[in-house]
C-alpha cells in the first residue's frame, strides 16, 4: 500500500520527521517498507519566461533565447524546439541540473554560441505525453497557469512527494486504503483523526425512479449501492485530483475514471461507472453466470464464464463480471451524458476464485480480496457523488439506490484489565486502555466491561486480540522483559512417530535407502502400471486447480513413485538400488468431502544378488524386529501389475496387510527398468496395531533338544508356506523350531513332484523328552501332512 504523505496529512497532523514517523508506525503493527520520494533525482528545474528570441547565427534550426527566472540576469539558452516563443513560461534546467534517468545539464556551446541551460518536455520530468493533457507530443511543455518565475518546477509536477510504501497484512482489510492508514496514524500518535466531511449537492429527481438493483445471489454480495449522475461531462481532471493519483502510482485517464481510482485509495471501495443509457431496462441485476455465457471485458478480450461466478447484468446479457471487471458494452466514453455509479461487496473468495480462473487480475479484485467492509460503501459513494460536484463532471441525482440485504453488526466482546495486564506483563490503567480502544474507533463500556467493535476491524474476535492492540498501542519496546510463566513442557514422540523412527533405522541397517515421492500424479499413471479400467485404483480424488496434468490427481498407489525413482537410478546406470518410502495414499469415499488418508510402507529394489528371496528375507526380518505378532505369507495371482507366480501377500492376524513380489515385465518395460524389479506395498497402520508392546523374555533352556529330520514327497505345485503351517499346528508346544533344508526335484522323483525336507527341533522347558512323547509328535505330524497336502514320506 502506497500512501503519499501531502494526502495523509489531509486527515491526520503529523508533525515528525519521516523517519520518526516511519520507526513509530512500524512499531505499532503498520510496517513500512519503503520511503520514496516522487522526483528525488531531478534538481535545479526552475520555472522560466522567454523574454526574447533571435536566430542562432550559423544554424537554422537553432534559436537564442533571454529568459527570465525571476533573477536581477536573464539566461541565454540555444534550443531547437519549435513550440515555444516569446512570453512563454516553461520548465528550464540550470547548469548542474540532473533530469530524468540519471541526465546532466551543464553550461556549453552550440555551434559557439553559449548555452546556460536547457528547456525541459515533460519526459525529460519523468512523465508521459498522455499524463498531462496540455504536453505536446514532441516538444517544450508551455505552463498554461500562474507559476513564480525563478520556483522549482517539481510541486507544479507532482514531484517531491514523500511515498511511504506499507506491508499490511491480509486480516487488515482496512488498511488497504489512505483514511484506513491516517486512523492508525491517528492512533499511533494520539491525534485527532479528520474523517472528511461528506457534502453532496444534488439535483432534482429520484436516483431510485432511474434504475433498479436486484440481488439475486445475497450470499456473494451482501449489499449493492448505486448514484445516478446526468449531464455528464467526460474530460480531464483538475490538477489536485491527478496530482493525487500520480502521487500515489496511478495514471490518470479521465475525470470519471479518476474519481473511481480516487476511491479506490482513499476509502480502499472500488467502484465503476455504467454508461446508464446502455443499461438495458435499466435494471441492474446481481447473479450468477450461466455455463457458456460470454461477455468482453473494457480490455477487449471476450471471456466465456461459468455459473460459479458472479456478474452484474442487465435485463440482456452480463454487463460487468463481479469484483473483477468491467464489460465493453456499457463503458463510459465521450458521448456518454448519463452514468451509474456501483459501489458493492462482493465474496473476497469467490472474486478471488473467479480471476484465476479467467486469468483477469484487477486493482478491484486485489482489494475484494481482502475481504471489504459492506458498511463502507454508504459514505464511499456519497464521497465520489461529491468528488463529481468538485470536479465539475456532472449533476448528481437526489437519492442513493442502496440494496442490503444480509447486514453486518457490530461485534461486542468482553475485556478484562486484569487478565490483559498479565498476558502481557505490563501495568495498563483502565483510563490508558480505554483511550488506546477510543483511539481505534472502539465503544467501550467501563460499567459493564465490554468493548463494540466497528465492522471494519474483522481481526478482532476475543480478548487476546484486544490485548494486542494494547500491546501494539503502549509499546512494544516498553513492555519489560520477564520471565515466562507457567508449567514447561518437554514434547515427544506418540507410538507412531517412534515406530516410524525405527523402521527408518531398520531400513537403514538393512542396506535400504529412504526416498520421498510426490502424492500428486497423473491419471496415465494407471496405464503406466497395466491397472483396469474397472480398477478400485481408479477412482481419484482430482485437485480442482492443478499445476497441470502430471499432478492433476491424489495418488491410490504409492508404485508409480517408487518406480520412478527405481527407473532414474536404473537410467543413469546404478547396479543396484533399494529405496523405501512411508507416504500416504487417498482414498476416496463416496457422500465424504475429504478422502481416507492411508500410511503406507513401500519397498522397492533391482540389482545384482536382489530376488524375490531377498525381498521376502527384509519384509520378515522387518516383521521380527519389529515384534508383529501372527504373520503369514500367501501367494497372490490377482495383481495385474504383478507377476503372477512371485508374488505374495502378507497376513497379519489373518487379514491382508499388503503385498511383495517382483513386478510384471510389461510394468517394468514401462518404466525402462529391464533387470527384474521387486516391490512390496504394506499398511503402516495394521502393522503399527500388531506389534506386541509388551515384551517377555524365556530364561535359556536347561534341558537338551532333540533334531528329527524328515523327507517327504509332495506335488510340485504345493508351498513350503503351507507345508510349515501343517508342521507347526499338529506338532504342538514341543516343537522349538522347523527349518526348510532341502527341496529337489530330479530323476529319482516322480514326474509332477518334488522332495521337501525338513530339519525339526523339539524340546520341553520342564524336563528331558522321551523317544516316545517325540513319536507321539512325529506321528501327528505326518498325518496332517498326508491328509492336508497328501504327502508321502519318503524313504531314506
Amino acid at each position: 500500500m502506497n500512501v503519499p504523505m501531502s494526502w495523509l496529512k489531509q486527515y491526520v497532523d503529523i508533525d515528525v520527521d519521516i523517519n520518526t514517523y516511519i520507526d513509530a508506525m512500524t512499531m505499532s503493527g503498520s510496517k513500512v517498507e519503503t520511503v520514496e520520494v516522487s522526483g528525488e533525482e531531478i534538481t535545479k528545474v526552475v520555472a522560466g519566461k522567454i523574454v526574447e528570441t533571435t536566430q542562432h547565427p550559423d544554424a537554422d534550426k537553432l534559436r537564442v533565447m533571454k529568459v527570465d527566472i525571476g533573477g536581477s540576469e536573464l539566461l541565454q539558452i540555444v534550443t531547437a524546439a519549435t513550440n515555444v516563443n516569446t512570453g512563454d513560461v516553461v520548465p528550464v534546467s540550470l547548469d548542474g541540473a540532473t533530469l530524468h534517468g540519471g541526465l546532466k545539464i551543464k553550461t556549453g556551446k552550440l555551434r559557439g554560441v553559449e548555452s546556460q541551460g536547457m528547456f525541459c518536455s515533460v519526459e525529460e520530468l519523468g512523465f508521459a505525453a498522455s499524463d498531462f493533457e496540455d504536453a505536446p507530443e514532441d516538444g517544450v511543455y508551455i505552463f498554461h497557469e500562474p507559476i513564480e518565475l525563478g520556483s522549482d518546477v517539481k510541486p507544479f509536477f507532482g514531484l517531491g512527494e514523500e511515498v511511504v510504501e506499507y506491508e499490511i497484512t491480509s486480516n487488515r482489510p482496512d488498511c488497504f486504503s489512505i483514511l484506513g492508514i491516517a486512523r492508525e496514524a491517528a492512533a499511533t500518535f494520539k491525534k485527532p483523526f479528520k474523517y472528511p466531511e461528506i457534502k453532496v449537492e444534488e439535483v432534482a429527481g429520484n436516483a431510485a425512479d432511474m434504475a433498479k438493483v436486484t440481488i439475486e445471489n445475497e450470499a456473494l454480495c451482501p449489499r449493492y449501492a448505486a448514484r445516478i449522475i446526468k449531464n455528464v461531462k467526460v474530460g480531464p481532471s483538475p490538477k489536485w485530483l491527478k496530482d493525487r493519483l500520480l502521487s500515489a502510482g496511478l495514471r490518470p485517464i479521465n475525470n470519471i475514471v479518476d474519481i473511481t481510482n480516487y476511491m479506490l485509495l482513499e476509502f480502499g471501495q472500488p467502484m465503476h461507472a455504467f454508461d446508464y443509457d446502455k443499461l438495458k431496462g435499466h435494471h441492474v441485476i446481481v447473479r450468477n453466470a450461466k455455463d457458456g455465457e460470454k461477455m468482453v471485458t473494457l480490455f477487449g478480450d471476450e471471456v466465456e464464464l461459468d455459473n460459479t461466478m458472479l456478474v452484474i447484468a442487465d435485463e440482456e446479457k452480463p454487463v460487468a463480471i463481479a469484483g473483477v471487471m468491467g464489460g465493453e458494452d456499457t463503458k463510459v466514453t465521450e458521448e456518454t451524458t448519463t452514468i451509474l455509479f456501483e459501489c458493492a461487496n462482493f465474496n473476497g473468495y469467490n472474486v478471488r476464485q473467479t480471476s484465476k480462473k479467467l486469468g483477469i487480475s484487477s486493482d478491484s479484485s486485489k482489494k475484494y480480496v481482502k475481504g471489504l467492509d459492506p458498511n463502507n460503501i454508504t459514505d464511499a459513494v456519497d464521497r465520489a457523488a461529491q468528488l463529481i460536484n468538485m470536479t465539475g463532471a456532472g449533476e448528481v441525482v437526489s437519492g442513493v439506490i442502496d440494496v442490503y440485504p444480509v447486514k453486518r453488526e457490530k461485534l461486542t466482546i468482553s475485556y478484562d484489565l486484569q487478565w490483559i495486564n498479565n498476558y502481557l506483563g505490563t501495568k495498563v490503567t483502565e483510563e490508558e486502555m480505554k483511550a488506546y480502544f477510543e483511539s481505534l474507533e472502539f465503544e467501550v463500556n467501563t460499567e459493564a466491561k465490554t468493548v463494540t467493535l466497528p465492522t471494519f476491524r474483522p481481526d478482532i474476535t476475543m480478548m487476546a486480540d484486544l490485548a494486542e492492540e494494547v500491546a501494539r498501542l503502549y509499546g512494544y519496546d516498553k513492555i519489560e522483559v520477564t520471565l515466562e510463566r507457567g508449567t514447561p513442557t518437554v514434547g515427544h514422540k506418540n507410538f507412531e512417530q517412534e515406530t516410524v523412527t525405527e523402521i527408518r533405522h531398520l531400513m537403514s541397517r538393512y542396506g535400504v535407502h529412504g526416498a520421498v515421492t510426490y502424492t500428486f500424479e497423473s491419471p496415465k499413471v494407471f496405464d503406466k502400471l497395466c491397472i483396469p479400467a474397472d480398477s478400485p485404483l481408479r477412482n481419484v480424488l482430482t485437485i480442482t486447480n492443478p499445476l497441470g496434468e502430471d499432478f492433476s490427481i491424489m495418488r491410490t498407489t504409492t508404485l508409480n513413485g517408487i518406480l520412478n525413482s527405481l527407473s532414474i537410478n536404473y537410467n543413469r546406470r546404478n547396479e543396484t538400488a533399494m529405496l523405501y518410502e512411508v507416504g500416504k495414499i487417498f482414498e476416496k469415499v463416496e457422500g465424504q468431502e475429504l478422502p481416507n488418508e492411508i500410511k503406507k510402507l513401500t519397498v522397492g529394489m533391482y540389482g545384482k544378488d536382489v530376488d524375490f528371496y531377498t525381498l521376502k528375507g527384509l519384509v520378515e526380518s522387518l516383521m521380527e524386529d519389529l515384534h508383529v505378532q501372527k504373520v503369514e505369507l500367501e501367494r497372490n495371482t490377482e495383481l495385474v501389475f504383478m507377476h503372477p507366480g512371485r508374488t505374495a501377500n502378507l497376513l497379519i492376524g489373518g487379514k491382508v496387510c499388503g503385498y511383495f513380489g517382483e513386478i510384471h515385465p510389461q510394468v517394468a518395460k514401462n518404466y525402462g527398468l529391464e533387470a527384474k524389479t521387486y516391490v512390496a506395498e504394506l499398511d503402516l497402520a495394521m502393522i503399527l496395531n500388531s506389534i506386541e508392546k509388551a515384551r517377555s523374555f524365556s530364561p535359556l533352556p536347561k534341558y537338551p533338544a532333540t533334531t528329527r529330520d524328515i523327507a517327504m514327497l509332495v506335488s510340485a505345485d504345493v508351498l513350503v508356506g503351507d507345508i510349515e503351517k501343517v508342521i507347526r499346528q499338529r506338532a504342538g508346544k514341543l516343537l522349538e523350531s522347523c527349518e526348510l533344508f532341502d527341496v529337489y526335484q530330479g530323476k529319482q522323483i516322480e514326474e509332477g513332484h518334488k522332495s521337501v525336507a525338513y530339519k525339526l527341533v523339539f524340546r520341553a522347558a520342564d524336563h528331558t523328552l522321551t523317544d516316545e512323547e517325540i513319536q507321539k509328535s512325529m506321528k501327528k505330524i505326518l498325518n496332517g501332512l498326508e491328509m492336508v497336502i497328501g504327502a508321502k514320506l519318503r524313504e531314506q
